[in-house]
Order: structure tokens, then C-alpha cells, then sequence
């Protein structure tokens, strides 16, 4: 009996790792709902949000997703920019 191949390894992925959940968290966390709503403009964001409806629709609707992973890694640039030092000019 043979072992399934192990997935590759990404260490230049920085989703990877992360669930839909930690994403989504980490987004509310840093927008909150209503920022949230208004630089994605889908409606379990702006009406009665919650993680769980939020889960439920971005795991059925594949463009939504993207759009949460996207708006991620521009907090994640973001936050790295605005943590470093300036350099002198």
C-alpha cells in the first residue's frame, strides 16, 4: 500500500496555512464589518454580518473568496509598509 503524495510545499504562498476563518478574522479584526462592507460590497458583510453567514456564502461563491484573499494580502502589504522605517531621504 502506498502513502498519497504530500502536496507541495509553498513557502512563498502567504495563504497558505491560513483557513478561510483565521482570513476573515483577521479582516473584521483590522476593518470591522462595516469598512469591510463598503470594499466589498456583498451583503452578509453589511446585513446582520456574522463569521458564520460570512464562512457559508464565501465557500459557495468562489469570486467573493478571491476578493476576501485579495483584500488580505493588500492589509498584509499594507501593514508591512506601514510598520517599516523610512529611509532618509
Amino acid at each position: 500500500m502506498s502513502l498519497p503524495p504530500e502536496p507541495p510545499v509553498q513557502p512563498r504562498n502567504p495563504l497558505h496555512g491560513l483557513t478561510l476563518q483565521a482570513i476573515l478574522t483577521a479582516l473584521v479584526d483590522h476593518y470591522g464589518w462595516a469598512d469591510l462592507a463598503q470594499r466589498i460590497p456583498i451583503r452578509c458583510f453589511s446585513t446582520d454580518p456574522s463569521i458564520g453567514s460570512s464562512l457559508k456564502f464565501l465557500r459557495k461563491t468562489p469570486w467573493a473568496r478571491e476578493k476576501v484573499e485579495s483584500l488580505y494580502l493588500f492589509m498584509l502589504r499594507d501593514t508591512r509598509r506601514a510598520s517599516q522605517p523610512h529611509a532618509p531621504r
